[in-house]
């Protein structure tokens, strides 16, 4: 960029990944079925997606880099050493969320649609967050229950920022609260 005769360099993030350093007492109260996980998409470098963005169509998307992969997998790990080795794994329809459900390698994916990211359709926000707290409350199922979704998401519902594979830890209360427990 060029300001007055001079060449102004324009700072680019570095994006890291966050470091997988598992809680054991919070993937505990997981593997028990004491509280559900919901994780932020692994390393997908950039912001939302392409005008062209078709969530059936990973190429009009922004995906996974090597390093996103990596962390996915190392995430999966850390579950499996903390007791989880299956889990009822639900994902947002986007192709960095499918890719890092699969990549943790605890269960079948199960696209779950309240998971999918309004960040461009705000409007959908409040139902979106509705509709998840309401499947949350409904949930009765033999295994952990993993969610894979996107910050917005993840934000709305717990009331937390996450970084990318973040993955925070919360418990429902009987009132349809949740209450954040901490996070990785």
């Amino acid at each position: 960029m060029r300001i007055g005769g001079t060449i102004a360099l324009a700072l680019v993030p570095v994006l890291m990944a966050a470091p997988v350093r598992a809680d054991e007492a919070l993937l505990g109260a997981v593997a028990r079925g004491e509280a559900f996980a919901i994780m932020r998409h692994a390393l997908a470098p950039g912001t939302g997606d392409p005008d062209s963005f078709d969530p059936d169509d990973c190429a009009t998307q922004r995906n996974l880099s090597e390093q996103g992969r990596r962390q996915a997998r190392e995430i999966g790990d850390a579950f499996r050493r903390a007791g989880v080795s299956r889990a009822a794994v639900y994902s947002s329809n986007w192709c960095r969320c499918r890719e890092t459900a699969r990549l943790l390698g605890l269960g079948a994916v199960t696209i779950l649609p309240p998971l999918n990211s309004f960040f461009e359709a705000w409007h959908r926000r409040e139902n979106q967050t509705e509709a998840m707290r309401d499947w949350l409350a409904s949930y009765k199922g033999p295994y952990p229950v993993v969610l894979v979704s996107h910050q917005v998401n993840i934000s709305a519902l717990t009331g937390q920022g996450t970084r990318s594979g973040e993955t925070v830890v919360f418990q429902r209360g009987a009132d349809g609260g949740i209450r954040v427990t901490g996070s990785f």
